[in-house]
C-alpha cells in the first residue's frame, strides 16, 4: 500500500491540483455536452427544414385521387428523391408499392419505430449503420382535404451523414482535453508557488524554534502583514521573549546558588580546619575518658570527618559548575596509581587489584585518584567483600572496573545513582556519605572525555569507567 504524503506542502499541492482537475473536468464535460447538444440540434433543425421544404413543394397528385388526376409515376418519385439528395446522403421515397432510392441504404435500414412515427409527423432518429452515425429524417406528405389534413401515403426517409459533426466533436473533445491539461499544469505550478509562499513563514518558525532549542534565546522573526501567520509569528516572538526572560532569571538564580554554595564551602574550610585540629587532640584523649564522654567524643569526631568530606565535595562540585575544573595530564602507571589510592585510605587489605604493572596512560593523577576513591569507597560502604578493582588497556583507551559482591542497587535506583545527593534506600539518608561521590566521579570521567556506567551483577554491582587515549 502506497503511503499517503504527510507533509503540509504535499497536501496543499495535492489538494490544489485535485480541485483544479475536478473543476476543469466539470467545466470541460459541461462545455462538451452543451456543444454536442447545440451541434446535434442545429443538424436536426437544418435537416428538418430541408426535408419539410422539399416535401411541401410536391406538385403531383398523391393520396386519394380526384377525378381527372393521374397517379404519380416512378419518375415523380425520382424527382422527389433527387430534390432531397445531397453529398453523402441516402434517400428513400416510398409510395404504395413504388420505392425510389438514392445512396447505399435501403428500407431495411429504416428503424421500425421511426417508420411507424413517420405516419404522424416529421420525426428524426440517430442510428449507427456500418460503424457510421446517421441522422434519419422521416416524414409523410399530407394534403388539405376540405380543411382537414389527409395522409397521402407518400413517405420519404433521408439519411444525413454525421461524420462531419463527429469530427467537430472529436476536435472539440481534444481541444478541451488539451485545455484541461494546460489548466492542471498551470494549477500545479500555482500550487507549488502558493505552497512555497504559505510555508515560508512556517519554515522560518521551524528554524527559529530549532534555534531556541539550541539555546539561542535572542532569536526573533520579522512580522509581515496582518494575517494568521503574522499573528502566529508575533505570538512566537512574545513566547521567545518570555522564555529568554525566564531563562535569564533562572540562570541568575542558579549562578547565585552556585556562588552561595562555593562561598559557604570556602568559608567553612577555616573553622573546619580548626575543628579538625581539635578533633585530632580529642581523639588522642578519647581512650582515657569515661565511656559516656568517650562515646560523645567519637560521635563528634565522626561528624567532623563527615562534614570535612561534605565540604570538600561541595568545593569540588562548585569548580565543575563554575567551569574552572581543568586537566593536568601526565603519564600515569595505572597499577601504582590504584595501589597508592587504596594505601592512602587504608583500604589495601580490603580490596583486590587486577592490573598490569606495565600499563601506563596519560591521565590527570589527582582526578583519577578521586574517581577510583569514590567508586571503591562506595563499594566498601554499600557493598560486601570481596571488592575487586581491575584495569586493562583497550584499542581506544583505558577500562577500569570496580565490583563488589553485596546485595546490589535496587533497579528503580539505577538511573539515579550518579545524581547529586541521591542515596539508594531511605535508611542511608543521613549516615551513609554525602551523596556526591558518584556525581564527582562522573564529572571527572567526563572531564577526561570518557564514560562511566553501572549494571547489576549476581551478586553485587559493577561500575565501568572508560577513559580515552589522550
Amino acid at each position: 500500500m502506497i503511503p499517503l504524503p504527510t507533509g503540509l506542502r504535499a497536501r496543499l499541492v495535492i489538494t490544489f491540483t485535485l480541485v483544479a482537475v475536478t473543476a476543469s473536468t466539470l467545466v470541460a464535460t459541461i462545455g462538451f455536452e452543451l456543444a454536442k447538444t447545440a451541434l446535434v440540434t442545429r443538424a436536426e433543425n437544418t435537416s428538418l427544414d430541408l426535408v419539410t421544404r422539399e416535401l411541401s413543394g410536391i406538385t403531383f397528385p398523391v393520396g386519394k385521387l380526384q377525378p381527372g388526376e393521374a397517379a404519380p409515376t416512378t419518375k415523380d418519385l425520382e424527382r422527389v428523391t433527387a430534390a432531397l439528395s445531397g453529398p453523402g446522403r441516402s434517400v428513400l421515397v416510398e409510395y404504395g408499392n413504388m420505392v425510389s432510392t438514392e445512396g447505399p441504404l435501403t428500407m431495411n435500414d429504416v428503424p421500425n419505430e421511426l417508420y411507424g412515427r413517420a405516419k404522424q409527423s416529421v420525426v428524426t432518429q440517430r442510428k449507427i449503420i456500418d460503424d457510421q452515425l446517421w441522422l434519419i429524417v422521416g416524414a409523410e406528405v399530407y394534403r388539405d382535404n376540405g380543411g382537414v389534413p389527409e395522409a397521402t401515403g407518400l413517405r420519404a426517409f433521408v439519411f444525413f451523414p454525421m461524420h462531419d459533426d463527429e469530427s467537430q466533436l472529436d476536435t472539440l473533445r481534444t481541444t478541451l482535453i488539451q485545455g484541461g491539461a494546460a489548466i492542471v499544469l498551470i494549477a500545479l505550478v500555482v500550487a507549488l508557488l502558493s505552497a512555497r509562499q504559505v510555508l515560508l513563514p512556517v519554515r522560518r518558525l521551524s528554524a527559529a524554534a530549532q534555534a531556541l532549542g539550541q539555546g539561542r534565546l535572542d532569536t526573533r522573526l520579522p512580522v509581515h502583514g496582518q494575517d494568521e501567520l503574522a499573528e502566529l509569528t508575533a505570538r512566537f516572538n512574545d513566547a521567545a521573549a518570555a522564555l529568554e526572560l525566564s531563562v535569564s532569571e533562572l540562570r541568575a538564580l542558579e549562578a547565585m546558588s552556585r556562588r552561595f554554595v562555593a562561598d559557604v564551602s570556602h568559608e567553612l574550610r577555616t573553622p573546619l580546619t580548626a575543628m579538625t585540629a581539635v578533633a585530632d587532640m580529642l581523639s588522642e584523649e578519647a581512650n582515657r575518658l569515661p565511656e559516656a564522654p568517650a562515646e560523645a567524643v567519637r560521635l563528634v569526631l565522626s561528624e567532623i570527618e563527615r562534614l570535612r568530606e561534605l565540604v570538600e565535595h561541595l568545593i569540588e562540585i562548585s569548580r565543575f559548575d563554575a567551569g574552572t575544573a581543568t586537566l593536568n595530564l601526565e603519564p600515569v602507571n595505572v597499577a601504582d596509581a590504584v595501589m597508592d589510592c587504596l594505601e592512602v585510605r587504608g583500604w589495601s587489605d580490603r580490596v583486590a587489584v587486577k592490573a598490569s604493572q606495565g600499563l601506563t596512560v596519560n591521565l590527570d593523577p589527582r582526578r583519577f585518584d578521586v574517581i577510583v576513591a569514590n567508586l571503591v569507597g562506595n563499594a566498601l560502604k554499600h557493598g560486601k567483600p570481596p571488592v575487586v578493582v581491575s584495569a586493562r588497556g583497550t584499542e581506544n583507551g583505558l577500562e577500569v572496573k570496580v565490583r563488589d559482591h553485596g546485595k546490589g542497587i535496587p533497579p528503580e535506583a539505577m538511573p539515579h545513582v550518579f545524581d547529586r545527593f541521591f542515596k539508594a534506600g531511605a535508611g542511608r539518608a543521613r549516615s551513609q556519605g554525602s551523596g556526591l561521590g558518584l556525581a564527582i566521579a562522573r564529572a571527572n570521567v567526563h572531564l577526561h572525555g570518557g564514560t562511566i556506567s553501572v549494571r547489576p551483577q549476581s551478586p553485587g554491582t559493577l561500575f565501568t569507567v572508560w577513559l580515552p587515549h589522550s
